[in-house]
């Protein structure tokens, strides 16, 4: 099924248009979850990647009946080298066995060939000696289309396989205007000529619900902008980063809404995750219950807003 229908679906039978990062830090895991695993594997990078996977495991758990997905951040695991690569396989394999959708975000790109080599690797399979086997266990991944068509065409191929593409548009970091806020000759920002790109790419791939499975990522922190870029990528879903921790609120999120009450789906990472550390007791059960509260918080600003779906 086309990647969009499958994450609409989603949100819409948790009436919930939000998504877990799953971005694990070995000094805020719980000692516990630590010790054991130092106790079996030392003091080494394999204690810290198997730690995330107990963590994680828990998280999910905890979580899944309420969340239409998670967005494991590549750069928390592939800095402990083999160990954390395999603790984000095994945390998206768990994930999707779980039920959720699984957004990989590793803002992978470059250009031809290799370009082809990170979309199959993280979308589609790759060839063995023999055949074709399949490594991640991500439906999407988030990609840096800032280089251009040629290195966006092989995420579109796969997102014709039933897989997604979020391709950065708008960042929720401070400096994203550096670069992204310039101005052109013709008039237009650079992230405006961006959207328009994002939405040229992503019709070939539009579902039976009018959205298409190539994305955009718009950052909460910059509700202004969202606004401009919504209208310039009617048909595109929105990954909002930039809730909660990053200082994005719920109604800051809600231009990246389209009248529909569907078009984006905002995330949240440590203020889930280690929700514990401020409110106390068991981690899984403090990040359900910040799950739950963004949930509501959300639901609350599309009232609010008049687009409510459900």
């Amino acid at each position: 099924m086309n990647f969009a229908d499958r994450l609409f679906n989603a949100i819409e039978k948790k009436q919930n248009p939000s998504v877990v990062g799953l971005d694990p830090r070995i000094s805020q895991i719980p000692d516990s979850i630590k010790q054991e695993r130092v106790a079996k594997f030392g003091d080494t990078p394999q204690a810290v990647a198997a730690s995330f996977v107990a963590f994680n495991k828990k998280i999910i758990d905890a979580i899944k009946g309420i969340v239409p997905a998670v967005k494991p951040q590549m750069a928390f695991y592939e800095a402990y080298g083999p160990y954390g690569v395999e603790a984000f396989q095994i945390t998206c394999k768990y994930a999707q066995d779980s039920g959720l959708l699984v957004i990989g975000d590793a803002k992978r790109n470059d250009i031809g060939s290799t370009a082809v080599a990170y979309a199959k690797g993280f979308l589609g399979e790759v060839n063995t000696i023999k055949g074709k086997a399949r490594v991640h266990y991500v439906d999407a991944l988030t990609v840096n289309s800032y280089l251009g068509s040629d290195g966006v065409k092989p995420f579109v191929d796969e997102a014709k396989n039933g897989k997604g593409a979020f391709l950065l548009v708008k960042t929720s970091n401070p400096s994203s205007g550096e670069l992204q806020d310039l101005r052109l000759k013709e008039g237009e920002t650079v992230y405006e000529a961006m959207a328009k790109l994002v939405d040229k790419w992503g019709e070939e791939v539009v579902g039976e619900r009018g959205y298409s499975s190539i994305g955009a990522v718009v950052g909460a922190t910059y509700p202004g902008e969202a606004q401009r870029l919504r209208l310039l990528m009617p048909k595109t879903p929105i990954l909002v980063p930039g809730y909660g921790a990053q200082g994005g609120g719920a109604m800051d999120t809600m231009p990246c809404f389209n009248d529909d009450g569907y078009g984006a789906i905002v995330n949240s990472s440590r203020g889930i995750i280690f929700a514990y550390q401020k409110k106390g007791g068991e981690y899984d059960a403090a990040a359900r219950d910040a799950a739950l509260a963004m949930k509501r918080d959300l639901s609350d600003a599309l009232m609010k807003k008049g687009i409510y779906p459900w």
